[in-house]
């Protein structure tokens, strides 16, 4: 395919290190959840049914772009989509999230785990749809999930308060959790391989449960396959790489290849920007909005923002970042209010 060439983006300038023609933002789980017309849209279709569906994921994935001004679009998906695609038996429970059919056990298992091996169509068909929507200075993002926290869903069997049967196999049966993540990988790869040749301007990796892990087991267990996942997208699209709760590896994180690396509300941003440094030298911030000052008022926003934006100039001047996209430090609450979320893009968006 022809890649679009995107001239001014604020998001793809600010990625490169460039100064934007304004703060870039978008909001993870922007898509989906806290508007009334994604509520519509998906009324009576499962959640995991409604990513396979090219026109509702390419109409979900519009509606806060449309809506809010963001910067960029961010792929209506799941991280469990690829295991999906592959043939895993999972459904998304509503209020707890990914559940497996069956979780993974033994070694046996693990060598019993399909793995994707093929172009996800509907997907794709989704982008072409997405792209022909988005305006030249709009950026589409995709994302894929991090070996991680996809193990141990299937560990697991959904999610987990302490990822105690997760953290026994890395430890108890070593041999056992290697071979799950190099199952994983290429189920990864081929999904995010999908979304790179259907279109996708950038990519985020996301580690949602990265943060329960130290930073030697981070290193030892999961950092050298979320440097494979990203490699594969090495120099062909900007790279975003997130976790929850990451602050004490973010050293690490940065490590992992990408040009950008998120930051979860807990840590400033000029704090995170050394860390960062010290191990990689520097890198684009992106983040890093508590999620429940959407509930606090204009006036609160305001001031956070403002907090955040000098946090990230600060870690530009000291040489410890190259640039900074504004994001939230997880994703948008269910039962946020639409309309904060527009005004909190407009606060964003004016004059520094």
């Amino acid at each position: 395919m022809t890649r679009r060439q995107l001239e001014g983006a604020p998001i793809l300038d600010a990625a490169a290190g460039k100064k934007p023609t304004r703060t870039p933002v978008w909001f993870m789980r922007q898509a989906g959840r806290s508007l009334p017309e994604y509520k519509k849209a998906r009324e009576g279709i499962p959640m995991l049914d409604s990513c396979f569906m090219p026109e509702l994921l390419a109409e979900i994935t519009l509606q806060p772009v449309r809506r809010h001004d963001v910067d960029a679009a961010i792929l209506f998906s799941d991280i469990v989509v690829p295991l999906k695609a592959a043939g895993v038996g999972v459904e998304i429970v509503p209020g707890r999230g990914p559940v497996m059919d069956q979780a993974i056990t033994t070694r046996a298992d693990v060598d019993n785990l399909p793995i994707l091996d093929h172009h996800v169509t509907e997907v794709a068909e989704g982008i072409r749809i997405i792209l022909d929507e988005l305006t030249g200075k709009q950026a589409l993002i995709g994302f894929v999930g991090a070996p991680f926290t996809l193990a141990s869903y299937l560990i697991e069997g959904g999610p987990s308060k302490n990822h105690e049967k997760t953290k026994a196999m890395m430890h108890a049966e070593p041999e056992t959790w290697h071979a799950l993540m190099r199952r994983l990988v290429p189920t990864i790869t081929a999904f995010l391989k999908t979304q790179v040749e259907a279109g996708i301007d950038a990519m985020q990796l996301f580690d949602s449960w990265a943060g329960f892990l130290t930073e030697k087991d981070y290193r030892e267990f999961v950092l050298p396959y979320s440097v494979e996942i990203l490699k594969e997208v090495d120099g062909v699209i900007p790279r975003i790489h997130f976790g929850v709760g990451t602050g004490e590896l973010l050293a690490a994180m940065g490590e992992a290849g990408s040009e950008v690396v998120g930051v979860d509300w807990r840590v400033p941003l000029d704090v995170a920007a050394e860390r960062i440094h010290a191990l990689n030298g520097p890198k684009v911030l992106q983040g890093n909005l508590d999620p429940a000052m959407l509930f606090a008022g204009p006036g609160v926003i305001r001031s956070e923002v403002a907090r955040i934006k000098a946090e990230a100039a600060r870690a530009i001047e000291a040489g410890h970042a190259t640039g900074h996209i504004f994001n939230l430090g997880h994703g948008v609450m269910p039962n946020t209010d639409a309309d904060a979320i527009t005004e909190a893009v407009r606060i964003i968006h004016e004059e520094d």
